[in-house]
């Protein structure tokens, strides 16, 4: 698998024209991708066949925002694995904080939702993350601990094809990034806290999301142990998702 990645979360936006506009514009500015920078787009279940068909022969992927922890049965609402990857979706976010925040998902549940993603043959792009007060309190390394214990425990540390996706629950959607130094820390304590875990784990990409945007991508995918992007508004901007991208990959040339 790829150590360098950009992916973006559509999050509930889009439509069929907004959707082809945004992939054309993307695709102008990147008539080819560099083979060491992996790109993913993750819209809302209803475009993903669109999606699919759209970025055909371009090199970006195509992932889904959720998947359910059950693979079939009466689940109203939900959407099983397998039926991700009968229309072609290759990846998956689980634990958005979004989905903590707005749907109660707790880390044991997480875990089983990015087991039932490898079980599909899928890759899961697992997100972790301190809220506000919780890093006020100092216990962003225990609330990153806890997430990745669960993880691990639940889905074992023998596999290398999962994207782990720090975001500062703080900082989504607000427009504030966490300054290089706190990234910088965090992706240092992940890092040391997979090299811990096993030989298997140790090297999985870790990504930054949180308010990331053309301006600043530089200075945050230079940092050692940043392995690309979690994007989410920018993500639904062509120019500013390519100048992440490009950022990216100047950083790895």
């Amino acid at each position: 698998m790829l150590k360098k990645w950009v992916i973006g979360n559509w999050k509930m936006h889009g439509s069929l024209a907004d959707n082809k506009a945004l992939i054309d514009g993307i695709r102008a500015e990147l008539p080819a991708l560099d083979a060491r920078v992996g790109m993913v787009v993750c819209p809302v279940f209803p475009y993903i066949p669109q999606l699919k068909q759209i970025t055909a022969g371009s090199g970006i992927g195509v992932g889904a925002q959720d998947i359910s922890e059950f693979a079939k049965g009466a689940y109203t609402g939900e959407v099983a694995g397998p039926m991700l990857k009968d229309v072609g979706v290759e990846y998956v976010i689980v634990g958005h904080s979004e989905r903590r925040t707005f749907h109660g998902e707790h880390n044991e549940q997480i875990a089983r939702k990015a087991k039932a993603v490898i079980e599909t043959g899928l890759i899961p792009v697992v997100c972790i993350g301190e809220s506000l007060e919780e890093r006020q309190a100092n216990q962003t390394e225990a609330v990153l601990t806890a997430q990745l214990d669960a993880l691990f425990a639940v889905v074992g540390t023998d596999n290398a094809n999962i994207i782990l996706a720090y975001e500062p629950r703080w900082a989504i959607g607000t427009g504030v990034a966490a300054t290089p130094d706190m990234i910088q820390a965090v992706h240092s304590f992940v890092r040391a806290y997979l090299t811990k875990r096993s030989a298997a784990v140790a090297g999985l990409p870790i990504l930054y999301g949180g308010s990331m945007k053309g301006s600043n991508a530089a200075s945050i995918v230079t940092l050692p142990n940043v392995d690309g992007g979690l994007i989410g508004s920018a993500a639904l901007n062509a120019a500013e998702f390519v100048a992440i991208y490009k950022a990216l990959v100047a950083s790895v040339a």
